[in-house]
């Protein structure tokens, strides 16, 4: 069955899973992982992303966050595309990092906030990438030992979180690490990595006891939360899906944007695409081909026609740019400038 439009309404809380294509890894080392924390952070406060909690495995990642007025979709097509094309040049490899189509559940707040914190958080303890909780509060890539204050990213939502705990830090955080051992011990929670009726009212006898009782719960796969929200969120987010960018949409956006550079740059559009070798035409291919594909999304191929140039050329240019900036591409157009 084909996957509904995503759910982009800026401000709703997100449970985003994304994984490495095939099973790959995403991360072969800590300066991978560096690189993909810092990507993230720094995108979180360009963007007004909230990120709540979140941790970085080997082959995926978990990220529970709440979407800025850009929506969830800007943010990650700007975290995966721009680490994705870092982790290639640096690792002398080609083709999609990550799988098509990350994964994103609307959730509800109320039941669900401190249930998918924990959850997350746990991820490197179930995956035997720390032995304990007490090592857990150590493991570097989870938003854990950033509230256990062992590590440190001003840009993560530590006291949205704490707040649920006491109005005293030092308490409130004792709280929360009891709060996440209890979890510990509640085994996989599978309930929690999607949406739709089954997850959202607890299981297959709670299913049968509404339909025993003649009762209909209003249920959506991309939401995890009662019926009454989750016609609520349709309601809301209605027309901003119908106002989404589609991908025609995003293409005429990246050539209005470059005609607006061929008139700052002073020369034609025309003369950019017909392989002039004139210095501005040239310099202004390599900004734009590195806004294609860090700001925009696109494609090398995708990038390729709109400055009328070979895949190749496009290919050429971040392979200039990645020797010129060691491991990773850090161009004035990326966000961690």
């Amino acid at each position: 069955m084909p996957r509904g439009p995503r759910l982009d309404a800026p401000g709703t809380l997100h449970h985003v899973m994304v994984r490495g294509i095939d099973g790959c890894a995403i991360v072969m080392d800590d300066d991978d992982r560096d690189y993909f924390v810092l990507r993230m952070g720094t995108l979180s406060k360009t963007t007004d992303t909230k990120i709540f909690a979140w941790s970085l495995m080997t082959n995926h990642a978990h990220i529970l966050l709440k979407s800025g007025d850009d929506g969830l979709s800007s943010f990650m097509r700007k975290l995966l595309t721009g680490y994705a094309t870092g982790y290639n040049r640096r690792h002398k490899r080609r083709g999609h990092l990550f799988q098509n189509r990350y994964k994103s559940i609307i959730c509800e707040e109320e039941p669900y906030f401190l249930k998918l914190v924990s959850y997350i958080h746990l991820n490197p303890l179930r995956a035997g990438l720390a032995g304990s909780v007490e090592e857990l509060g150590r493991y570097r890539w989870s938003g854990h030992a950033v509230i256990m204050k062992q590590i440190k990213h001003d840009w993560q939502e530590v006291d949205a979180v704490l707040k649920f705990f006491g109005e005293k830090e030092g308490k409130s955080r004792d709280a929360y690490r009891l709060f996440v051992e209890e979890a510990g011990r509640m085994g996989q929670q599978p309930e929690l990595t999607g949406g739709g009726l089954l997850r959202s009212v607890g299981g297959w006898s709670e299913v049968k006891s509404l339909r025993q009782r003649g009762e209909k719960h209003f249920s959506d796969e991309r939401i995890l939360g009662s019926g009454d929200f989750v016609r609520e969120i349709l309601e809301q987010v209605e027309d901003s899906v119908k106002g989404l960018v589609p991908a025609e949409g995003l293409l005429q956006t990246v050539a209005d944007e470059l005609r607006k550079r061929c008139e700052v740059v002073g020369v034609s559009l025309q003369l950019l695409k017909s392989g002039s070798k004139r210095r501005e035409c040239t310099e202004l291919r390599k900004e734009f081909a590195v806004k294609s594909v860090i700001d925009f999304g696109l494609t090398y191929a995708e990038t390729a026609r709109q400055l009328g140039i070979s895949t190749s050329a496009v290919n050429q240019i971040f392979r200039r740019l990645a020797g010129l900036n060691s491991k990773y591409i850090k161009s004035p157009t990326s966000p961690e400038k």
